[in-house]
Order: structure tokens, then C-alpha cells, then sequence
């Protein structure tokens, strides 16, 4: 299901790369993109992306566009073939292989007569459970069993590495339960007109259901206060980056004690999790509050709480007038966009939340090359160079943390285009005709797959993203950058390519995932992933003085007007990007200095360290409707892509030297402000 309320357990810190389209020219960078009548040295974003973003209009399906939704769209192409023939033929495919398995899938998807006749039925089982409640043991029961068919409700849960022993997976309890973004679009004013289009968008869905318009509109007011109440028990999304605040290790009496109504060793017999002597219940004060809730929210507000989200998740799901209702709240009002997106690319969507890396088993085959996984090592093998060096290097940091430093580096793991071992899908049941079913079916096959991992020891072959998405990540408790096949593509890694571009691609990519390993969160996590402090006193106090004024820099930029962007939010990210694009510098000179003709040469007029930082920008180019970036201003901790084109190079005296910028030049911070930090 379509699960607002509850995402998937993450706590990896990824790179989101928010871009768009671009066709590789025979020159592989198209100079003549550039926009000769801005200064690089004053807008070096403008200088390289304005021209092709006035050329290239958001899809009216989309809410922004740029270098990585143009990617996006190519491998969604690639595999939009790919669950065709599936699909086509499924009916004559090895029975139970993942070839039939994906075919049905998605065919039931794409039989609108059949989705749109069934109407909301598929779901009137579960709502008359909802009608049938008749005390606040019965609603325990009702999260309890809802988790155990993969319907996840009013928390998240799931198994993930311990913090204190990485080698180990114990289940977590978060946080969630809400329907809009963050806590303060409960509470405020910047955000009354969204509380009252959520009020009429879930009296439309309760109406949708039969519930009469008074009704559902009480109804409606109820589930906004309900998760008001959610909200004021919720940290923000600041507070959630603080691993501190996502760890909270208890034993199963301590938990109990915490919400006397909810019996945690019945809801894990349940979910058939296997938690030996505890787990954490990662915020307390939230979980406080659901006890609260328990004893004193009628229960015809939790009857309309349960109802109006297990409407909302099956939406995407039900007939046309629900998906409509769904779009309508969710993508236009939330994010601005103007139409919905054809009816192929939700059902692959949801074809890749059910079945993503079976189908990556399928996209991989016939897209990437053992050729560009060994390149793709070797710039992954020289970024770890660079990267080394620049740590020996340090003026700030003293040789007790520096030594720590480096064992990291030592143990990091690069995992590059797909997994070694795939994963067995012999457990899931799906049908040729029925959409719901096999959504209902691939959640739980899923929720009890993660689930199963508590209590064992953690997997280090399996991947946290599928090979056909279009990002990277880093996780801090494997300790390990990962690179699906679908990012190894122009602009960001071109096999044809000068080393200046990739380096100015992929390669900074790569130093940015390393980077998150020492970024103001990832640095509290050892060479074996776990959460302890590595640092001395001193060298911690200053790194928070340089990532302080790392912050402040970002806080300036204002991408909407009045809406600043949050450079504690976006910290990590921006480290990231630094620490990222010094470490790129630095290999793209490791490189060239081994080949001096190479180093001086020009490339359509431009010099090795310009197009190094050229396609860095490349990189960035996009825009993006304004509702969406209010959106994302609040929820996302990568701050927005035109400010990631200039934030790094602007610290870099490197950038100024190439394009002979000057003192006082916007892309030349001043020495006071001018961050330097990996």
C-alpha cells in the first residue's frame, strides 16, 4: 500500500539527487548550453543551467525537472518495456518465477475495467473491522493485527542494525501516525490553508465510502485534531537527524511501563518478531502520548482515525474517482503538480515498491555492463585516495582522531551497480486479475520479510535501493557506499567522457557518500558502525565551529520569498557536497598529474579544472514547482539544487583560480565565511 503514514525504517543517510534531463551531445558537455551573458564568477548556476532550464518546462505530471528526472525518466523507459513483456507473457512464464510474478503484478494494474467496477469493496472488509471496535483493547488489537498483515498504523516499526552492535538487528518502534508532512503543518498559521484542504480532502474520502457528507466532515475534523495531538508529541525533522533521538533501547517491561494500555510482547508474538531482551522504542514522548490517547480519545475518533487512513493508503489502489481524490490532495495541493502521471508509471511505481528488486534483477541484465563496473570501481578506488589524503592532511584535526579517522576509511565498502545475491521471491502468491490482492499480498510478503531479520545477525550482501533507481547512499552502521547501475550514466559517469566530467559527476557523488561517513551525523558512527564517540574533545569542538559557519551559509540562500532553507536540516548533505567535490578535486589531480598533456589540454575552449566543476553544476541543473519546494523545505535534508550547484565551489579557492574570479565575486566567499572542513 501507498503508506503515508509509515515509511520503511532508514536510517542510511542517502544522497537524493533532485535533477533532470539532459541528452549527451558528441562533445559529451554541450558548451553551448552555457549562458554567456551571466558571470560564472557571479551566478555559476545561471552560467551553466539557465538557458536549458527556460528550454525545458516542468512535465505538467511532474512537480519538478532536471538532470536526475531526465535519468529517471530513461531508466523508467527501460523498465516500462521490461514489465510489458512481463506482462505479456506472464501466462506462459515458468510458473512461480519472477518473470510471472512481476507480469501479474503489473497486468492487474493495468486493468482499469476491473479496478474501477470493484470500486472501494476490496477494502469494506477491513472498514466493518473498524466499525466493529468496541473498546480501547479492541483498538490495541486492531494496530496489532493491522501490522501483521503489512499495514502498518499511527507508528512505524521494523528491524534494522543495533546502534550499539551493528553486527545485530533488533526492531524498532518510531514515531508517525501522521498525514501531512511534518509536525508543523499541524500547528502553524504559514499552513492554515493546507489543515483545511486535509479536513475537505478526508471528508471526501470518507464520502467516497458512503458516509454522508455531515458525517464524514465531523469525521474529518476529528482526525485532524487526533493527529494534532500526534504532532505536539513529535520531534522535527532537525531533531530526527541527532541519532540520539532515533535510539532509545529498553526491555520489554520498561516499554510496558511506558504504555501500560499497549502489551508489547503480544504485538511482537504477532508480528512473529523475534525481540529477545529488548528493543528500542526510539521516542518515548511520542509513545507517552499514544498511552494518553488511549485512555481519554473516544473511540469514535479512533474509528474515524483508522478509517480515514486505510481508505488513504488503498486509494492509489481503488477506482478512479479515489485515485483522483488521492492525486488531487496529495500531488497538487501538497506539491503543486498539474496533471497526474499516466497510468504505466503509478503502476510501475507501485510495481517497484512490491517487487523493486526483482525487477532490478531484470533491468540489470540487459543494462549494465561488467565494463562500467570495473571503471566505476576504479573511480570509486581513486575517490578513496583522494579522500585518504585529504584526512592525513588535516591542519585542524589531531593525529589521535585522524588515526580513527583513517580506520573508517580503511573499512568502508563500496557495493557498485547491483547486489551479488538476489533475493528468493519463492514465498509470494500474486494473480493475473486482481490489482488489490497482489498489492495486499507483496505488503505482507515484505513487512514479514523485514521483520524476520530481528533478532539475526545483519546481512552485509544486501542493498538498501534497487539498481534501477537513480541515487546513492551511504550507510552509517555498514559503513558502506552504495551505487545502483541506473546513477552510472551520463551526466554523471560516461565510459566516453574526459576525466574532468566524471570526476565532476560520479566521482563527486562518490566523495559525497564518503563524506556522509564524517558528516555531523555519520561521524558519530565507528569503522563498525556503531554509535560511539571516536573524537577528542577538542578536534569535535572544531569540526561544530566549521560546520557552524557551513550552516549559516546555507541559511542565507532563500529559495521561495521569506523561505529560507534550513542549514541544520540540510547539514549533512551539505558536508557531503563539500567534502564531496574537494575529494573529486583532489583524484581529478592525482589523475591528470600522471598524464601532463592530458592536464593542459582544452575541450571546447574550456580547461580541465572548468569542466571538473561544469558538469558539477551539470549536475544540478532543474527546477521545481513552488509547492513542492515548500514541501520539501520542511521534510527533505538535501537543500534545493541550485544552491547545491554554487554551495561547495563558492568555498573553494580551486573554483576562483579556474575561472579567474575575483575578491568580492559571488561564488568568492570571504575568508571569515569561507568553509573548509574535509
Amino acid at each position: 500500500m501507498k503508506h503515508r503514514l509509515v515509511k520503511p525504517l532508514a536510517f542510511a543517510v542517502g544522497m537524493a539527487l533532485c535533477t533532470g534531463a539532459f541528452a549527451v551531445t558528441p562533445s559529451v558537455f554541450n558548451v553551448h548550453e552555457l549562458d554567456s551573458k551571466i558571470s560564472a564568477c557571479a551566478d555559476f548556476n545561471g552560467f551553466v543551467n539557465a538557458k536549458w532550464v527556460a528550454a525545458n518546462p516542468i512535465p505538467a505530471d511532474r512537480t519538478r525537472w532536471g538532470s536526475f528526472d531526465a535519468l529517471r525518466e530513461d531508466s523508467l523507459n527501460v523498465q516500462h518495456k521490461i514489465v510489458e513483456d512481463a506482462a505479456s507473457h506472464a501466462a506462459k512464464a515458468t510458473p512461480g518465477s519472477i518473470e510471472q510474478k512481476i507480469g501479474y503484478l503489473y497486468a492487474s494494474g493495468m486493468d482499469e475495467a476491473a479496478i474501477n467496477k470493484a470500486g472501494f469493496y476490496p477494502i469494506k472488509p477491513q472498514l466493518a473491522h473498524i466499525d466493529g471496535l468496541k473498546s480501547s483493547a479492541d483498538v490495541v488489537g486492531y494496530i496489532r493485527d493491522s501490522y501483521a498483515q503489512g499495514e502498518p498504523v499511527l507508528f512505524r516499526f521494523g528491524g534494522n542494525a543495533d546502534f550499539k552492535d551493528s553486527s545485530r538487528v533488533i526492531a524498532y518502534a518510531n514515531q508517525g501516525g501522521l498525514g501531512l508532512p511534518t509536525a508543523d503543518y499541524y500547528s502553524k498559521p504559514d499552513y492554515e490553508k493546507i489543515r483545511t484542504a486535509y479536513v475537505a480532502h478526508i471528508a471526501k474520502l470518507l464520502e467516497l465510502t458512503g458516509i454522508s457528507a455531515g458525517d464524514a466532515q465531523q469525521q474529518a475534523k476529528s482526525v485532524l485534531a487526533f493527529e494534532t495531538r500526534l504532532a505536539a508529541a513529535s520531534l522535527v525533522p532537525v531533531q530526527m537527524r541527532k541519532p540520539e533521538n532515533r535510539y532509545h533501547y529498553v526491555s520489554i517491561a520498561d516499554a510496558d511501563k511506558v504504555t501500560p494500555s499497549f502489551d508489547w510482547a503480544a504485538f511482537f508474538k504477532t508480528q512473529g518478531a523475534d525481540v529477545k531482551d529488548g528493543f528500542s522504542l526510539s521516542q518515548p514522548k511520542f509513545f507517552a502520548e499514544i498511552q494518553k490517547m488511549l485512555g481519554d480519545v473516544p473511540l469514535n475518533e479512533w474509528q474515524a482515525y483508522f478509517r480515514y487512513h486505510a481508505i488513504a493508503n488503498a486509494a492509489p489502489y481503488l477506482s478512479a474517482p479515489f485515485q483522483q481524490e488521492d492525486f488531487a490532495f496529495e500531488e497538487q495541493t501538497l506539491n503543486g503538480q498539474k496533471e497526474m502521471q499516466p497510468r504505466w508509471k503509478r503502476v510501475l511505481g507501485a510495481t517497484n515498491e512490491g517487487m523493486g528488486m526483482a525487477l532490478g534483477q531484470l533491468y540489470v541484465a540487459h543494462n549494465f555492463s561488467p565494463a562500467s563496473k570495473q571503471r566505476a570501481q576504479e573511480l570509486v578506488d581513486n575517490l578513496r585516495a583522494a579522500y585518504k589524503t585529504r584526512i592525513e592532511n588535516l591542519p585542524w584535526m589531531s593525529d589521535a582522531t585522524k588515526q580513527k579517522a583513517l580506520e573508517k576509511w580503511a573499512t568502508f565498502v563500496p557495493k557498485i551497480g547491483y547486489p551479488d545475491k538476489w533475493r528468493d521471491w519463492s514465498g509470494l502468491t500474486l494473480v493475473p486479475d486482481n490489482y488489490f490482492a497482489n498489492i495486499q499480498a507483496a505488503d505482507k510478503f515484505n513487512y514479514d520479510y523485514r521483520v524476520a531479520k530481528i533478532g539475526k545477525p545483519v546481512d552485509r550482501t544486501e542493498w538498501g535501493m534497487t539498481p534501477q533507481t537513480v541515487n546513492a547512499y551511504y550507510s552509517a552502521q555498514q559503513n558502506e557506499i552504495v551505487f545502483p547501475a541506473a546513477i552510472l550514466q551520463p551526466p554523471f559517469f560516461d565510459a566516453k567522457a574526459d576525466d574532468a566530467i566524471n570526476y565532476g559527476g560520479i566521482g563527486a557523488v562518490i566523495g559525497h557518500e564518503m563524506g556522509h561517513g564524517y558528516d555531523d551525523q555519520g561521524s558519530k558512527f565507528d569503522a563498525q558502525g556503531n554509535n560511539v564517540n571516536w573524537w577528542t574533545d577538542a578536534d569535535r569542538k572544531a569540526f561544530e565551529a566549521r560546520t557552524a559557519k557551513l550552516a549559516a551559509q546555507f541559511d542565507s540562500y532563500e529559495p521561495l520569498p521569506g523561505k529560507h532553507v534550513n542549514g541544520q536540516l540540510t547539514m549533512g548533505e551539505n558536508i557531503g557536497d563539500l567534502g564531496g567535490l574537494n575529494a573529486a578535486y583532489t583524484a581529478l589531480q592525482m589523475a591528470l598529474s600522471k598524464n601532463p598533456a592530458e592536464a593542459k589540454k582544452k575541450i571546447d575552449g574550456y580547461t580541465q579544472d572548468q569542466r571538473f566543476f561544469l558538469n558539477w553544476a551539470r549536475v544540478w541543473r532543474g527546477s521545481i514547482r513552488p509547492e513542492a519546494q515548500l514541501t520539501l523545505l520542511n521534510t527533505d535534508p538535501h537543500a534545493p539544487a541550485q544552491f547545491r550547484a554554487i554551495g561547495a565551489p563558492s568555498n573553494m579557492p580551486e573554483f576562483a583560480q579556474a575561472f579567474q574570479c575575483k575578491p568580492g565575486d559571488a561564488m568568492v566567499r570571504s575568508p571569515d565565511t569561507q568553509v573548509k572542513i574535509w
